[in-house]
């Protein structure tokens, strides 16, 4: 409430223009995001409606616009197939309110828990991998569409096979529209970015429909669509456990997409995104939307691009295109119900594209080809087990990646710049840095734990072998904390190289791994004078050690000869 209302008597003229202008925008890509999910295209009405005012109230982004978007769409549709596998138009609009609710349930109490940092579970490149794969699916389920031809839905690439026996059987009026709206749609995107273009295709696609009697000419139209605002819907307590698997898969795509969306249009001066008030606000308008039949709806990009275009200053312009919802469907829903299908599939494919971005992996690919590699599969994932599936494959890369990445932490020799008393790791790049003859410095960086702590001990004792130093200092600045099998692993290590002869000095401890040694006792086994502040004041204390040890030597030396020529 108080983001709603923290400008309003400054902003409202502009709200109430970025508000019409998004209401041509969102609705008609909200009814056609409804036949992605294989729902009456009403239920794409309710989702701008009651989802977008519950967010508009309690939201902490000023601009997102929230309602129903391509990925939740198609991953809803994925479920709903499978609680209602006959495609029952009663049953299927208690399922989806059932998982609505579900969905807005995970996310309140995820709120309640405190775990807004979930925003953040899957890796960039494998979401854009995921997003790629949901855009493919999404192309070729309406391309069908497009044509005027019916395809038995079975996987990604037998679809795909299957489309190109149907083509002679291709509708050439269905295919007609369908052309029609596309360069409507592209031309408005292209000559007038973030104009009204879906308002105006499914306008056109409606006088076409009307004017030449499409449906008696074999063109499918949506038909009739109930008038007034929607009902109450109560979910059925016997579908929650088959829907929770999707349900948690699609919370998760609902608050990535929302927190993402509200970070990338918050301007510098507001408020900072509340990820835990995001989850809140998400959840309520899910569980909200449910009660009244709205499919599971979350924050989008691109009709949040049109807001903020448009000038948009403050969720009064959400309130503003939620009105203009319940006036279409008051006013408006006997005209909509002659939309041709393949206006609505040209709708879905034409703001679905922008999923697969070839420029994204371009880009990864320069900088990592791993990262590259965790896209590609998270794509692939979707493409060949599903859209469901593909999350866990998302999520399960992602973990994956996140283990490769620890798993095989930088150990560094350290060696001093000439001159100076700057430390960097040993490289042949720089031939002339400094070592100390007796003294090995090592830097492993990162976190230890028992996945990669024998991989750095394995290292380190290759490095005493090649150097034979005398005392050996590991530099732990660069190591945040020190996991138990770890921690016991060097304990172990330090016994061994004290029976070599060799000394182990720490320094550079975090206080987090500096309690953990004076809890076990190593710390005082070590003592003070080996645990130090710095890699520098080993160098320090190591060369101030040698110089007392040669000066000692000396003295030994001058006293063995001073007795060689003693008298008898």
């Amino acid at each position: 409430m108080t983001t709603l209302f923290s400008s309003l008597g400054k902003t409202w003229r502009l709200d109430l223009v970025a508000g019409l202008t998004a209401a041509a925008v969102v609705l008609p890509k909200s009814m056609a995001y409804a036949t992605v999910a294989g729902l009456p295209v009403a239920i794409g009405l309710y989702t701008a409606f009651v989802p977008m005012l519950i967010y508009a109230l309690l939201g902490s982004s000023r601009v997102l616009s929230v309602s129903s978007t391509t990925t939740l769409a198609i991953l809803a549709g994925t479920q709903l197939g499978l609680a209602v596998p006959d495609g029952d138009p009663d049953k299927l609009i208690v399922a989806v309110a059932t998982l609505s609710a579900l969905v807005g349930v995970l996310l309140m109490l995820a709120s309640l828990l405190r775990l807004g940092f979930i925003a953040n579970f899957i890796s960039t490149p494998v979401l854009t991998g995921f997003k790629a794969g949901i855009g493919l699916v999404i192309v070729l389920d309406q391309i069908p569409k497009l044509l005027g031809l019916h395809l038995d839905k079975q996987g990604f690439f037998p679809d795909l096979l299957n489309l190109f026996s149907l083509l002679p059987q291709t509708s050439l009026l269905t295919l007609a529209v369908a052309v029609g709206t596309l360069v409507v749609l592209i031309g408005m995107e292209r000559l007038l970015p973030h104009s009204p273009a879906p308002l105006v295709a499914v306008a056109g696609g409606i006088a076409a429909a009307w004017w030449f009697g499409l449906q008696a000419q074999g063109v499918a139209i949506v038909g009739l669509i109930p008038q007034g605002l929607p009902s109450l819907t109560l979910p059925d307590t016997h579908l929650v456990m088959l829907l929770l698997p999707g349900a948690l898969g699609i919370a998760l795509m609902s608050f990535t997409e929302s927190i993402a969306a509200g970070r990338a249009f918050a301007e510098t001066d507001q408020p900072p995104i509340n990820a835990n008030r995001e989850l809140l606000a998400t959840g309520a308008a899910n569980l909200g939307g449910a009660l009244f039949g709205a499919m599971p709806a979350g924050g989008g990009t691109s009709q949040t691009a049109v807001v903020k275009a448009a000038g948009g200053r403050s969720q009064l312009a959400s309130l503003v295109t939620a009105g203009t919802a319940a006036a279409t469907m008051l006013l408006l829903a006997p005209l909509l119900g002659l939309l041709p299908h393949a206006t609505l599939a040209a709708v879905v494919i034409v703001y679905s594209v922008g999923l697969i971005q070839p420029g994204e992996f371009r880009s990864i690919l320069q900088v990592r080809s791993m990262e590259f590699r965790w896209a590609c599969i998270a794509c692939i994932g979707v493409l060949l087990f599903g859209t469901l599936q593909g999350i866990v494959v998302a999520i399960v890369v992602s973990l994956i990646g996140l283990a490769s990445q620890t798993a095989k932490p930088h150990v560094y020799v350290l060696a001093r710049k000439p001159g100076t008393d700057v430390l960097r790791p040993l490289s042949p790049e720089h031939p002339n840095d400094e070592t100390f003859d007796g003294l090995l410095l090592v830097r492993p960086e990162g976190r230890l734990f028992f996945v990669n702590v024998q991989l750095v001990a394995d290292q380190i004792k290759a490095l005493l072998a090649q150097y034979q130093p005398k005392v050996v200092t590991l530099d732990l600045s660069r190591v945040p904390d020190i996991e138990y099998s770890a921690f016991k692993m060097l304990q172990e290590a330090e016994q061994r190289a004290a029976e070599q002869g060799i000394s182990l000095w720490l320094a550079g401890l975090n206080p987090e791994v500096l309690k953990m040694f004076r809890h076990s006792g190593l710390a005082d086994q070590l003592g003070r004078e080996h645990l130090l502040f710095n890699a520098r004041q080993a160098i320090a204390q190591y060369q101030a050690q040698q110089g007392a040890g040669q000066a000692s030597q000396l003295q030994q030396i001058q006293r063995n000869g001073e007795l060689d020529i003693a008298p008898d």
